[in-house]
């Protein structure tokens, strides 16, 4: 690829946006107020902002391998602490893809190096669903299947923040499970119950936030 090609194509689109809006960028620096946080897969094939169709500054967008949630990821925690706490989104999403490498990696018993760490998150997934991923016998959608659990269980580890969890409390609040399908280029919500899923642990997880009620009993 031409690097250089890169900065023709950045002049395109500033003379493309100055010509609908001359105000556009001079509006952009004021600063952003977006409504979403946008969690999903370093994947070059999934970019947010286009497959959500959404503009600059609308969704505030954090993507790594697989779409992880981990506490111990300084990033991912900062990211929702910031996201949630202060600019004040209203939607978190977890947002998966089938045809994800590495959810594939995961799924084998190779040595990946540095990787390893990482995939073991994903591999404690497909621990936690062991039964039901094993008695699907197709390959392909076994895998698939682990990607959208992937995508709950990660929308789980939001919940389990305590930002989030002020945000249940304190205003209209969800957390979403998507996963985008790149052969057919269409989101899926996988309307994940996570009442149901989290009824039985949440106890664990709720947080004594100056007496808030118990997240289980609000709509997430």
């Amino acid at each position: 690829m031409d690097i250089t090609q890169i900065f023709r194509n950045n002049q395109n689109w500033v003379q493309e946006k100055l010509s609908v809006n001359p105000n556009y960028f001079n509006n952009l620096s004021k600063g952003q107020t977006p409504d979403i946080l946008y969690i999903g897969c370093s994947d070059s094939r999934v970019t947010a902002e286009e497959l959500m169709g959404v503009e600059p500054g609308e969704a505030f967008v954090l993507r790594n391998i697989a779409n992880m949630v981990s506490n111990t990821d300084l990033s991912v925690m900062s990211v929702i602490d910031y996201a949630v706490t202060h600019l004040k989104v209203n939607h978190v999403i977890v947002c998966g893809h089938y045809y994800c490498g590495g959810v594939q990696a995961a799924m084998k018993s190779a040595d990946m190096g540095i990787l390893n760490p990482w995939l073991r998150n994903i591999r404690d997934v497909y621990r936690m669903h062991k039964d039901e991923l094993n008695s699907i016998d197709n390959e392909e959608q076994r895998y698939k299947r682990l990607v959208e659990l992937n995508v709950q269980e990660q929308c789980i580890n939001v919940i389990k923040t305590a930002e989030v969890q002020r945000a249940y409390r304190d205003r209209e609040f969800t957390v979403h499970g998507w996963v985008f399908d790149v052969k057919s280029g269409k989101l899926i919500d996988l309307n994940i119950d996570f009442v149901k899923l989290l009824e039985n642990i949440m106890e664990i997880y709720r947080l004594d936030l100056d007496g808030a009620e118990n997240l289980v009993a609000k709509p997430v």
